[in-house]
């Protein structure tokens, strides 16, 4: 059940929006719980089982880590929740990549499981552990009431896509939160933006890059190779942020406040200032329990671009179970360690036009580890970006798709940067008659403006994937 689905906008959300606002204050948490539990076995009713499991398991080893707090026990139990939440991590997510890749290195032939992955495991694993880890630290309380637990580790605004929310900062909220009619406003609107990201730009970015990576690379012009990475580069970036937009929105709606989990990134002069507006959550998360547990910066450079490789490579496994993913990996530590050994210095005495354009590039070819699961694709991908597969810089059918996306391809560019945010903001400061006016009239016509365009696509369009579902 998406969020960009007559399902979810016309059935669930209605009916789950009525019965919790119609319940009593000591009930919405129990009513929240059941919504999420439904609206995620829509999807994968058998995994509804894990996830509980992973949920319990966390609760009574956060009970037990501050129990027994300062002891020799309290790590125990800390490893032992941490070692359960990687082992069903890693069962579900790599077991049969692992399988694979030992049959075609050993010349074996065990079966593969073909296990489906649970949908939301990276995310909800990942926030489960933070809480044992914050609680073993002393940095936030056991949880002492389970079905408020389960309502942090289960709530479905979140659950599948992130952003990943850490314990400490929604423990209050999880049993004593209000709404009013202007936190309901600015959720409402935010999820509408959410909404039109996705719909409206993410799933036609993407259906053009369909058609480009279903071409022979051997034969592609290096004009739809550039056209296919950045088609693709705007529907993961709209795709993910609309998503999180959404998210962010209906947590506003129900009292919770959510991490911003996206920053502009696409506007970044450097892979590490790109890295701190893309995916916030997850980079938060390695930086204070892998980056800052492994030494982070305190000891020395050498091993501070050894941390720095580490993470890199759990994050890129972390996306997926596949080679490409472990080169993308790769790829962005190559470059970050540069920035940080040198390169940033190099790129502060350029003009932020090159340092901008060096982003993009160094982003964009990233993208197609991302994009391509073979690597011989990759490879291929590779080589027309460059032209070293001989099919020359442009063909009839790499302009003619230019042609019918170059406006929507202009929409996409503005609408990752900050104009229309910053518009807003200079309308406001103002303060004339006309600009507060104009405001005013914005906020109240754009939104819907942008809801019933969401819709008649909805209703109409059968291209509505989600990327990160996968992950």
């Amino acid at each position: 059940m998406v969020f960009s689905s007559v399902l979810f906008l016309f059935r669930f959300l209605p009916v789950f929006m009525l019965c919790y606002f119609v319940a009593p204050q000591r009930i919405k948490n129990f009513i929240l719980l059941l919504g999420s539990l439904f609206f995620y076995a829509w999807g994968e009713p058998v995994y509804v089982v894990l996830m509980l499991f992973s949920t319990i398991s966390d609760y009574l080893h956060g009970e037990l880590i501050e129990r027994h707090r300062g002891s020799r026990k309290a790590k125990a139990l800390l490893v032992s929740s941490i070692l359960i939440n990687l082992l069903l991590l890693g069962f579900f997510k790599y077991a049969d990549f692992l399988i694979r890749t030992f049959n075609g290195a050993a010349g074996t032939a065990i079966p593969l499981l073909n296990l489906p992955l649970p949908i939301g495991i990276s995310f909800y694993t990942f926030q489960t552990m933070s809480y044992t880890i914050d609680v073993y630290r002393g940095e936030a309380r056991a949880q002492k009431n389970l079905l408020d637990f389960g309502v942090f580790v289960t709530m479905f605004p979140q659950l599948i896509a992130g952003p990943i929310v850490k314990y400490r900062h929604i423990a209050d909220k999880l049993h004593d939160r209000r709404t009013d009619v202007e936190s309901v406003s600015y959720g409402l609107k935010r999820f509408v933006t959410g909404l039109a990201k996705k719909v409206l730009i993410a799933n036609n970015m993407g259906a053009l890059w369909t058609e480009i990576a279903a071409m022979n690379y051997t034969e592609m012009s290096v004009a739809a190779a550039w056209l296919g990475v950045v088609a693709y580069a705007f529907q993961i970036y709209f795709d993910f942020s609309g998503y999180s937009d959404m998210a962010i929105g209906l947590g506003a709606c129900l009292g919770f406040s959510f991490p911003e989990n996206f920053d502009y990134p696409y506007i970044s002069s450097s892979i590490t200032e790109f890295w701190r507006r893309w995916h916030i959550s997850l980079g938060s998360w390695f930086r204070e329990y892998v980056y800052i547990p492994l030494g982070g910066n305190r000891k020395g450079l050498a091993r501070q671009l050894f941390n720095i490789l580490i993470v890199w490579l759990l994050t890129g496994i972390w996306h997926g179970a596949g080679w490409n993913f472990l080169f993308w990996g790769l790829w962005f530590a190559v470059f970050l360690i540069l920035e940080k050994a040198f390169w940033s210095k190099a790129l502060s005495h350029l003009p932020k036009l090159v340092g901008h354009l060096y982003a993009c590039v160094v982003v964009l070819i990233g993208w197609v580890f991302f994009a391509v699961e073979r690597t011989d694709g990759i490879l291929e991908y590779l080589s027309a970006m460059t032209g070293l597969n001989g099919a020359g810089l442009y063909s009839e059918q790499s302009l003619y798709l230019g042609g019918e996306y170059i406006i929507l391809l202009i929409i996409s560019a503005i609408a990752a940067t900050p104009v229309f945010s910053c518009l807003i903001k200079r309308l406001r400061a103002l303060g004339t008659g006309y600009s507060i006016a104009l405001y005013r009239l914005g906020e109240k016509v754009f939104p819907a403006l942008l809801l019933l365009l969401s819709i008649a696509y909805i209703v109409e369009a059968s291209y509505n994937p989600f990327l990160y579902f996968r992950f």
